[in-house]
């Protein structure tokens, strides 16, 4: 990759990044908040489910800008998305939610671009492919 193209890859991968780590922090935050809407879906252990979305949307964000096991980080990080768009923002009569679901989708697309040309030169991954011996 060239130098322009390995810093819009690592662009991407912030930006991304931002939604989840603000969403993850905002789970830290407000945790009744949060736990109470999860259990407003039915959704089985929403105190268990909280923890988890957070390590997702914290530990995933950081992992992208850090671009370490992107691939793995992006199919992790897809399923989550889709699956919150299907649960938690399906009612797309509300403007609200069809924005949020089709927010969804659309970082989805951004996953799985990286899932198919991985992380840049810029990135964990890149180092660690230039380190390890022929």
């Amino acid at each position: 990759m060239s130098t322009s193209t390995d810093t819009i890859a690592f662009i991407g991968r912030c930006l991304i990044a931002v939604l989840l780590l603000v969403s993850g922090f905002g789970k830290v935050v407000a945790p009744t908040a949060t736990i109470a809407w999860i259990a407003s879906t039915g959704l089985p252990m929403p105190t268990l489910a909280d923890v988890v979305f957070i390590i997702i949307e914290l530990g995933g964000g950081l992992l992208l800008i850090l671009g370490w096991q992107i691939r793995p980080v992006a199919i992790v990080v897809s399923v989550y998305a889709i699956g919150t768009a299907f649960i938690f923002h399906r009612h797309i009569a509300d403007h609200n939610m069809l924005f949020h679901f089709l927010k969804n989708i659309a970082v989805t697309g951004g996953l799985f671009q990286l899932m198919a040309f991985g992380a840049g030169n810029l990135s964990l991954d890149a180092s660690r492919v230039r380190k390890s011996p022929a």
